[in-house]
């Protein structure tokens, strides 16, 4: 069974000093607290106002946090998800490995003119396996009473 791994805020990409201090102001320290702070699209509006921030960028960090939590995606993979469109775990399990492959490959090649940044076709099915296992033990752990 695969746990959900989690991280420090500030190693989310794309979020600046600025904004880590800010939502350290908050007491969200890592994404497991931003995961929890932000489960209704309610509490995203709340954290939003009180960072005195868009609602998108909110959106954009517990999209990152979720992904982040399949441990062979991490930090280090889930902006490239998010940048191909990937926006959750469960679009993520629904897509099929060679086509997020290729979707992968386009973007490394359009944007930094190279091939071998792409992760291998057997990791982005790995990505979806360990998806796949996390949100059966989600629901598993939903369901005991």
């Amino acid at each position: 069974m695969i746990k959900s791994t989690y991280w420090k805020i500030e190693q989310l990409p794309g979020v600046s000093s600025q904004e880590v201090a800010q939502l350290r102001s908050v007491n969200i320290l890592n994404t497991q607290i931003l995961l929890e702070q932000t489960q209704t699209q309610e509490m995203k509006i709340a954290l939003a106002a009180r960072l005195g921030l868009s609602l998108p960028n909110v959106n954009k960090w517990v999209v990152l946090a979720d992904l982040a939590r399949i441990p062979s995606i991490g930090c280090y993979y889930c902006g490239l998800l998010l940048h191909i469109g990937v926006i959750s775990i469960p679009q993520l399990i629904e897509s099929h490995a060679d086509r997020l492959h290729q979707q992968i490959l386009r973007l490394q090649v359009a944007t930094m003119q190279r091939k071998d940044l792409c992760p291998p076709v057997d990791l982005v099915q790995q990505w979806i396996r360990e998806g796949r296992s996390l949100l059966i033990s989600h629901e598993k752990s939903n369901n005991v009473l």
